[in-house]
């Protein structure tokens, strides 16, 4: 049934000749909020712990690279400020709120804020990073949704979800490559 749903997917995207994100809102401050730090928080991967790292060090070098913030938080640093078991509390409190109910819990964000020592927090949440086989065609996908948070307030700003899929024949492709490729695509929609 799944690989019905992901060939249906891909049959979608082949005929409508996928033009923008597959999810795309933004929040009222997003045509005035320009940050000048951003961190890019450990993703939200559920059964793809694999993507863990991949996944945000992809997002904090394309940020990085785009010159459009002034500081972009590196890996480590945000990392390192989740290591002692408050900073673990709080970021898992945090994400079971934005999981559960969909909004950004304003106390959580700004004390996330404060720790790392950002304006703005990419929350990315991994949605598919896998190799599939359907209709006789081998596939690599790699989808996620992202939201941009107001440290300041709480705030969600911006959130998108897309994905990308890379069909082969005999080289499998890297599911971080096609993750470089969504994030490039993904961030373009990125307030500016």
């Amino acid at each position: 049934m799944r690989r019905l749903a992901i060939l249906v997917g891909v049959l979608i995207l082949f005929l409508t000749g996928c033009g923008g994100l597959h999810e795309l809102w933004e929040g009222p401050s997003a045509a005035t909020f320009k940050p000048k730090t951003i961190a890019v928080l450990p993703p939200i991967v559920g059964a793809y712990e694999g993507a863990r790292e991949a996944s945000q060090t992809t997002i904090y070098s394309k940020l990085k690279k785009s010159g459009r913030y002034q500081s972009v938080i590196s890996t480590e640093d945000v990392n390192a400020a989740f290591i002692p078991k408050e900073g673990s509390d709080l970021l898992t409190a945090y994400y079971s709120k934005l999981e559960t109910t969909g909004q950004s819990d304003p106390e959580l964000a700004m004390k996330i804020g404060k720790l790392v020592q950002a304006e703005a927090l990419l929350v990315a949440k991994i949605n598919s990073w896998e190799f599939g086989r359907a209709e006789g065609d081998s596939f690599g996908k790699v989808g996620m949704g992202m939201r941009l948070i107001d440290a300041s307030n709480g705030a969600i700003v911006w959130k998108g979800r897309h994905d990308k899929i890379k069909t082969y024949m005999l080289f499998k492709p890297k599911l971080k490559d096609i993750a470089e490729d969504l994030v490039d695509e993904m961030s373009d929609y990125l307030p500016k």
